[in-house]
């Protein structure tokens, strides 16, 4: 297949915003990353760009500046666009841990609530955290880490 590839990465204090651009229709117009762990952030933002499922990944390596991210992103678009529709969420992180960045979630727009899935993406194997997660009105799916092919097959 013959086709244009477009890669922009920035970093701002450390947010990061991938585009990639192909032939082809993607999944999703937008996901997001939110893992303190930059190294995890990497491998799976190296594993969405191999599914091809999005096309832009932002990331985040705190759970405020995601969330206010959020907030600023919904103010600048119209109709929401620019949002990701899938966020992938760390539990343990510190500041602010994956539960609470779904206390402050539950906060924002209805807009926001509705049009963006979120699923938590750890390494937690306590019972109590999936359970946890089972109970959120917002978390669509409970996968840990890493980020498989077969994972993002299935959503």
């Amino acid at each position: 297949m013959v086709g244009q590839f477009f890669l922009k990465l920035t970093r701002h204090s450390k947010n990061f915003i991938h585009t990639t651009t192909m032939e082809g229709k993607k999944k999703y117009k937008a996901v997001m990353l939110i893992d303190d762990n930059e190294i995890d952030n990497l491998i799976n933002q190296k594993m969405l760009e191999a599914s091809n499922i999005a096309e832009t990944i932002f990331m985040h390596t705190g759970a405020k500046g995601a969330l206010e991210f959020l907030k600023n992103i919904e103010k600048l678009s119209t109709n929401g666009v620019g949002l990701p529709e899938v966020i992938f969420l760390d539990i343990d992180m510190p500041l602010m841990d994956g539960f609470q960045f779904l206390d402050e979630f539950e906060k924002l727009s209805d807009y926001i609530k509705n049009n963006i899935s979120i699923i938590m993406l750890t390494s937690s194997i306590n019972p109590q955290d999936l359970s946890k997660a089972k109970k959120s009105a917002f978390v669509k799916k409970y996968i840990n880490k890493p980020l498989t092919q077969d994972a993002l097959e299935k959503l």
